[in-house]
């Protein structure tokens, strides 16, 4: 089996964020336990031309290629700050761009990030629907982390840890050729 591609996409326009704390936290713990090559990309990595592509082609080379990359690994994290019920525009307007047969059973791990528990529903009634649009895979364990589940810009409550860990173990599931081995002392 060839070497498991996993991308990341933070879904926050600033930074830092602890949007993309999340997404670094949720990919260290996939390099942990998988064979897998894991990639990062805010929004920012889009570039400035990002507003003004009313399609695809309409983006830099660059920020194509980034496109590509998403569609081509084999799984997708995907986690966005929740503004106000919802995430920002910029983010759907990313995903409004990518070929809607493009994420087909590709495995999707959706989290949030949200200053407060009043929006920790949005990853249910706004990530699972966009990306059950693309007919993904979404994962069965979505994450949502407030501001209090952050130690100096960084996930940190126990709980939180512990949900996004069951979370990346449903990528074990998915991919049990790629499971890390623990080789025992000796």
């Amino acid at each position: 089996m060839t070497q498991l591609s996993i991308v990341g996409l933070s879904g926050n326009i600033t930074g830092p964020s602890k949007t993309r704390a999340l997404v670094e936290t949720t990919l260290g713990l996939v390099a942990e336990r998988l064979d897998a090559r894991t990639d990062l990309f805010e929004i920012a990595d889009f570039g400035a031309d990002l507003g003004r592509a009313r399609r695809f082609d309409d983006l830099s080379e660059d920020a194509r290629a980034k496109v590509e990359a998403l569609v081509n690994a084999d799984a997708l994290v995907v986690a966005t700050p929740i503004y106000k019920g919802s995430y920002p525009g910029l983010f759907k307007h990313l995903i409004d761009l990518i070929d809607p047969f493009a994420f087909v059973h590709k495995p999707v791990l959706i989290a949030a990030t949200g200053g407060g528990d009043r929006h920790a529903l949005a990853v249910e009634h706004q990530l699972r629907p966009l990306f059950a649009f693309f007919e993904a895979r979404v994962l069965a364990t979505a994450v949502h982390l407030s501001d209090r589940d952050f130690l100096d810009g960084k996930p940190a409550a126990p709980a939180a840890l512990a949900r996004l860990s069951r979370a990346v173990e449903e990528f074990e599931l998915l991919f049990p050729a790629a499971h890390r081995r623990s080789v025992a002392a000796e």
